[in-house]
């Protein structure tokens, strides 16, 4: 498989959360998790809050954020179509200065499905 963004965004975030963990500040392993704790299931279905961190994160144009969130809509079950659609939200909150963040999430939708079927092809072929 050749190496994307993803890999390197995957590799980076894990790497600099370590290192923000290993500062060993209170306020900050609060803040991770209040941050973490949000996106569990509550009256609202964990699966959905990620979609609205999407919507969020792409109307605040953080692409971090919202290649975080497409990886956990997608790990969630998440179509193409209803990931399309809360982005739609997005750009109608936010307005036209979402597109270069809406072009931004397709591509990582794109990878991550391109990812997927390289993975299945891979276990079809080793049997």
């Amino acid at each position: 498989m050749t190496r994307t963004r993803l890999d390197e965004f995957r590799e980076y975030r894990l790497k600099m959360n370590e290192r923000i963990m290993d500062a060993d500040h209170l306020g900050v392993k609060r803040f991770f998790n209040l941050d973490t704790a949000a996106y569990n299931d509550g009256p609202l279905p964990g699966n959905v809050k990620e979609l609205l961190g999407l919507a969020t994160s792409t109307v605040l144009r953080c692409n971090d954020c919202i290649d975080y969130h497409i990886i956990q809509c997608v790990e969630a079950g998440w179509s193409d179509e209803e990931i399309i659609d809360a982005l739609n939200v997005a750009l109608i909150v936010g307005g036209s200065i979402v597109i270069p963040h809406l072009r931004h999430a397709i591509e990582t939708i794109d990878l991550l499905r391109q990812e997927a079927a390289e993975a299945a092809e891979a276990e079809a072929a080793a049997k």
